[in-house]
């Protein structure tokens, strides 16, 4: 069976992360956050799937490949060009990606699945899918139920008795919202959908596609599902990801590495007096990481490979990518992030231009911090 995975975009609001990687590939527990819902769809039968690329197009291409080493058939569909060299995405909109494949040779023949790739779920697809052909659908939208006072924040779907859609609102208040339903942004399709989609042009599925499916009278349905679905769509919702991880509270999302102490798990060589660092869980550590001794842990904290945390370091409640090092300084509901620290609520500081990169730096330079006291400026004063 086939799917679609539209990663073409540029994930603008999960800045700075999607300044060196697709929003496809951040890190959940050090997997990319598109392998999950690979294996999603080889678990239900897809093993042929298709992924319109554009922004960093190469990070994606060059992880999953022809999807070989993840049990499926993979090919990608470059949405941009070549200006001066470089390649320059330049995204066709999730509708006007379906129809490039579809002109360039009719791959989708039979009833296909298109999601997001920067979502972790754990839906049943065989069901859905079962369902939509019991309906005799040409497209198919699934739903979640939300609190009636969280759909300002989504895609309200407005359907009929028998699941028929009728409208849709966008971002509603939520005295005039119609429904609790929102769009997930994961769909069942026939290859019939695709004569609604003008060749050649940006088109979205949402805003595009579906208002013109509910003026045609197309069979169009929406089926509201109880699932887990975390979108990584801004940074808010990255961190709260990563904390739910390290909860358990995420089904398919399991902690790597090994316990060493309750709720602590590393990876392979994480260099640690055990006896000399205050720890407490859940907490991971990426291998090959020190921690020096008087350094703070506070759980639910990630901390990833080849990091480097220095005697008095307090990290709390955060996500540190890889090859950060953190010298004196106090880190409570962060994310770490090169040259970046960003606030739980997506508040960004540039350490560098801010002169606190003696702070959080990159734990491959050659060590050569100064002393606040140096600087004049209070260690206190860190982000």
């Amino acid at each position: 069976m086939k799917a679609m995975i539209l990663a073409a975009g540029k994930g603008t609001r999960i800045r700075p992360i999607t300044y060196v990687m697709p929003k496809p590939m951040i890190p959940i527990m050090q997997k990319p956050v598109m392998e999950f819902l690979v294996e999603l769809l080889r678990q239900h039968g897809f093993d042929q799937i298709m992924v319109n690329v554009s922004h960093l197009s190469e990070e994606i291409e060059n992880y999953f490949r022809d999807g070989q080493k993840f049990g499926v058939q993979m090919a990608y569909s470059f949405e941009g060009s070549i200006i001066n060299g470089e390649l320059v995405g330049e995204a066709l909109g999730s509708a006007g990606g379906l129809k490039k494949i579809q002109d360039f040779s009719p791959f989708f023949d039979s009833t296909f699945v298109v999601m997001c790739g920067d979502a972790l779920i754990d839906l049943n697809l065989s069901e859905v899918v079962a369902w939509h052909r019991s309906k005799g659908a040409m497209a198919t939208v699934v739903t979640k139920t939300v609190p009636k006072e969280e759909v300002s924040s989504y895609g309200v779907v407005v359907t009929d008795d028998e699941g028929r859609i009728l409208d849709f609102q966008e971002k509603p208040k939520v005295d005039e919202a119609l429904s609790n339903n929102i769009n997930t942004g994961i769909y069942i399709f026939e290859p019939e959908v695709l004569n609604y989609v003008p060749s050649g042009k940006q088109y979205d599925i949402g805003s595009d596609l579906f208002p013109q499916l509910v003026k045609a009278g197309a069979p169009f349905y929406a089926i509201a599902m109880d699932f887990q679905w975390v979108d990584i769509g801004k940074v808010p919702d990255y961190w709260q990801a990563i904390q739910d991880v390290l909860q358990g509270k995420i089904k398919n999302v399991k902690i790597p590495g090994r316990e060493v102490l309750p709720g602590v798990f590393t990876g392979l060589n994480v260099s640690v007096d055990w006896n000399k660092v205050e720890i407490t869980g859940p907490v991971y550590i990426g291998g090959m990481t020190c921690i020096e001794e008087g350094a703070k842990i506070i759980g639910p904290t990630m901390i990833g490979p080849n990091c480097h945390v220095c005697k008095g370091a307090v990290v709390e409640r955060s996500v540190i990518f890889e090859y950060s090092r953190l010298a004196d300084v106090r880190l409570v509901d962060k994310l770490v992030f090169g040259r970046y620290c960003v606030d739980k609520t997506g508040a960004t500081i540039d350490l560098q231009a801010a002169a606190l990169d003696w702070l959080i730096t990159d734990a491959r330079q050659e060590a050569h911090v100064q002393s606040p006291l140096a600087l004049g400026v209070p260690s206190t004063n860190a982000p």
